[in-house]
């Protein structure tokens, strides 16, 4: 059984119903991350590294579509995983202007890692789960993305 979290409201706020739960599965999701042995870095690194592994290198254009991260957030994370020798990040041979983020052999053995374990969690977060009540879900999730991405802000 799904736990319940009450949003205690007042008459000027209106009931949150999506939005606690989206915070809260993403924390979970990154103290998963944590407590998982070997992993070893964020969740927003941990996210790149399974893209990697199961799309192959990709522009950092491609992977700001993925995850919709500001540029400038996109480009310490990264920093940092060129730093600690997980990626590379080198110009594109056909369009100099973008730069390709491939995993390095260091980088893969991790990625694997990481992508094995978001995969079972998944799993297992879904077992059972009408196919139906997936759809649902996932277009649920498409409409908040959209919404926050395409209103500035505004109640």
């Amino acid at each position: 059984m799904a736990p319940t979290h009450t949003v205690i409201l007042t008459s000027s706020t209106m009931s949150l119903r999506l939005i606690p739960s989206i915070h809260r599965a993403t924390h979970q999701i990154s103290l998963y991350l944590d407590r998982s042995e070997g992993i070893g870095v964020t969740q927003a690194e941990a996210h790149i590294l399974a893209h990697l592994a199961a799309n192959g290198e990709s522009t950092v254009a491609d992977l700001h579509r993925a995850f919709g991260h500001k540029r400038s957030t996109l480009t310490s994370i990264i920093d940092r995983l060129v730093a600690r020798d997980l990626v590379t990040r080198d110009v594109s041979e056909t369009d100099r202007r973008s730069f390709v983020v491939s995993l390095t052999r260091r980088g893969r053995a991790l990625a694997a890692a990481v992508l094995e374990r978001l995969v079972a969690l998944e799993r297992r977060a879904l077992a059972g789960v009408p196919r139906e009540a997936v759809t649902a879900l996932l277009a649920a999730l498409a409409r908040v993305e959209e919404a926050a991405t395409t209103t500035s802000g505004e109640a």
